[in-house]
């Protein structure tokens, strides 16, 4: 006989699951609740499809194991949306997909590394087929393309319940028509996603070297183009850069708007940090977020990663999470403290050295008595700070990447072929660091 409400044994039950599986746990369990339990079956009922989903996919078993040793019985436990049950067989049918309750454009940290892909995303969900169509997304594994998919479904379905969508990945659109070949079923494939409102394959790279998936992907790019459905398409390079893809599919991918989502910069990986940690219901204290910024430079997913390892170190070792231990889980030494280089201080020194105004440094002049100094701070910036290329450009007139790698080789070539400018580029570096 078990005594204890279900509210008290829903908390038991959450705090083993955190303990079990800490790179799982979301804020929004604290949402969760048991509508019934009798005869061995626990019914969760979860904040909407995509937590029910959610949990379903990533936590069915430890929730299981967690009532189970809380109650002392065999149980099993059900999740469902407190809204609607919807018909399990809506699984494979193109209007159904099952999504991140993370991956939302609310959750989406956005920096200058990806302004431009959120705001294009954006304005897909909202006019799907209207605006930038194709969408073309890339960019290297972990920075953020797949949360904007999902978040792209999950704000087209608030603007559109009923909107049909297919959401896959480029291997499972070859794999379906080789199979649908085998078994003479190309027909039904074609339909398939020929048919819906918004299609997203992501890596399309996958395509390479596959002759007939090319083909039948040109003529569903074609049949949904004309017919004024969003085509959403992700890889890990540009366009033009797809090797081995025909010039009438590369042509068709440019057709739309092309973004670029790059590395996040300093500011920005601080501020994914503490997104994540919300999410996840932690309060990092002062100075974890910066740590893990700062030794975690590749991606959102290694960010990710370090900040469960803080998390799973300080539930087995039963401390509370601190600086010092977030560098033991990190495996990182303290280093002897040193004044961070801002900007600022580098537009300033610059600007007193070419007796040059500052506003002038970081308007749209292109003078050469301007662009000189404005190139060194791009210089001595990508030297001095953890700024991408993105943020030293935007703090300089607005320049894109490409501006600012240009003016980083043009110095550093003056650097190594005149002495002269070479003392003054040593010169600007010691008083910036002072």
């Amino acid at each position: 006989m078990i005594k204890q409400s279900t509210a008290e044994i829903l908390n038991d039950v959450l705090e083993r699951v955190k303990a079990i599986d800490p790179v799982n746990v979301r804020k929004w369990f604290d949402d969760l609740h048991i509508t019934a339990f009798d005869h061995g079956l626990m019914q969760i009922a979860c904040p909407d499809q995509s937590c029910a989903e959610y949990l379903q996919d990533n936590c069915a078993a430890t929730f299981t194991q967690a009532a189970q040793n809380i109650t002392g019985h065999l149980v099993s436990v059900n999740f469902f949306d407190v809204s609607t049950r919807p018909d399990p067989r809506q699984i494979d049918t193109p209007k159904y997909v099952r999504l991140h309750p993370d991956y939302t454009f609310e959750n989406f940290v956005v920096g200058p590394c990806n302004r431009l892909a959120h705001a294009s995303c954006i304005a897909t969900s909202q006019n799907p087929g209207v605006i930038y169509n194709p969408l073309f997304l890339y960019g290297k594994v972990g920075l953020g393309k797949t949360h904007l998919l999902h978040a792209i479904c999950h704000d087209a379905r608030k603007q559109q319940q009923n909107v049909s969508i297919q959401f896959l990945s480029c291997e499972e659109f070859v794999n379906g028509f080789i199979s649908a070949i085998e078994k003479g079923t190309v027909q039904n494939f074609q339909n398939q996603y020929r048919t819906v409102d918004i299609l997203i394959i992501d890596d399309v790279q996958f395509l390479r070297e596959r002759e007939q998936s090319q083909e039948e992907f040109f003529h569903t790019f074609n049949a949904l183009y004309n017919n004024r459905r969003q085509i959403i398409l992700t890889a890990d390079s540009a366009p033009q850069d797809l090797a081995a893809l025909e010039e009438r599919l590369i042509s068709r991918f440019k057709w739309g708007l092309v973004a670029r989502l790059d590395a996040p910069g300093y500011e920005t990986r601080i501020a994914i940090v503490k997104k994540k940690a919300h999410l996840r219901g932690l309060n990092l204290p002062d100075g974890i977020a910066e740590l893990v910024a700062e030794h975690t430079k590749t991606n959102i997913r290694e960010l990710e990663g370090a900040l469960t390892i803080i998390y799973a170190t300080a539930q087995t070792s039963d401390e509370p999470i601190t600086i010092e231990l977030a560098r033991r889980a990190l495996g990182v030494q303290e280093a002897a403290a040193s004044r961070a280089v801002t900007m600022s201080d580098i537009i300033h020194t610059v600007s007193g050295h070419f007796d040059v105004r500052i506003t002038d440094i970081q308007s749209k002049k292109r003078s050469q008595s301007i662009a000189l100094p404005r190139q060194v701070c791009m210089y001595l910036a990508r030297n001095l700070t953890r700024h991408s290329l993105e943020e030293i450009g935007g703090h300089l007139g607005g320049r894109d990447h490409s501006t600012v790698l240009h003016a980083f080789a043009k110095i550093e070539q003056m650097y190594k072929e005149e002495p002269n400018f070479r003392d003054n580029i040593d010169h600007l570096t010691n008083t910036i660091k002072k």
